[in-house]
């Protein structure tokens, strides 16, 4: 995963980090802690050295999930960033990045307590995003606050609805 430099932060904009130089692995972690930490059927993430990453806005908080890790998340919007296992290394989320897409698995950990759900996904059936009528409607008069996948000078706070 060798490339210059790795961006990413949380849905709100207000922590965002940068990875000088590639990450050192990548992993899908399937035990119950990174499911809850994560809130999904797996955890995925990306490590890399300490000393290669910048908090360039704001800074995560941290819950300690257990003796050995503790876990980084947006103080304002509650996504999940980063898990800290070590001083030398920090994992972050693939969905935290700004283009996860670059991205592959290299291993995954804990199989066997992997959701049974993950066996089904290839057969289940699936549809674009706002194909019924009633979705269009509600869709086109969405406005979307989500911070956007890139580094930005200035991303301003906003009223909540």
């Amino acid at each position: 995963m060798s490339r210059d430099a790795h961006t990413g932060g949380c849905q709100c904009g207000a922590v965002r980090y940068r990875i000088a130089g590639g990450v050192e692995h990548t992993s899908v972690c399937h035990c119950r802690m990174c499911q809850k930490a994560t809130g999904g059927l797996f955890g995925a993430f990306a490590t890399a050295p300490t000393g290669s990453i910048t908090w360039t806005r704001g800074a995560p908080a941290y819950f300690q999930s257990s003796t050995l890790a503790k876990r980084g998340f947006c103080p304002a919007c509650g996504t999940p960033l980063s898990f800290v296992w070590n001083d030398e290394t920090t994992s972050f989320t693939f969905g935290s990045f700004d283009d996860p897409a670059v991205l592959e698995v290299d291993f995954a950990l804990a199989p066997e307590c992997a959701h049974p759900a993950l066996d089904t996904l290839p057969a289940v059936r699936s549809r674009p995003i706002a194909k019924l009528d009633a979705e269009k409607t509600a869709y086109a008069g969405m406005e979307n606050f989500q911070h956007p996948d890139h580094d930005t000078d200035h991303w301003p706070e906003r009223e909540e609805p």
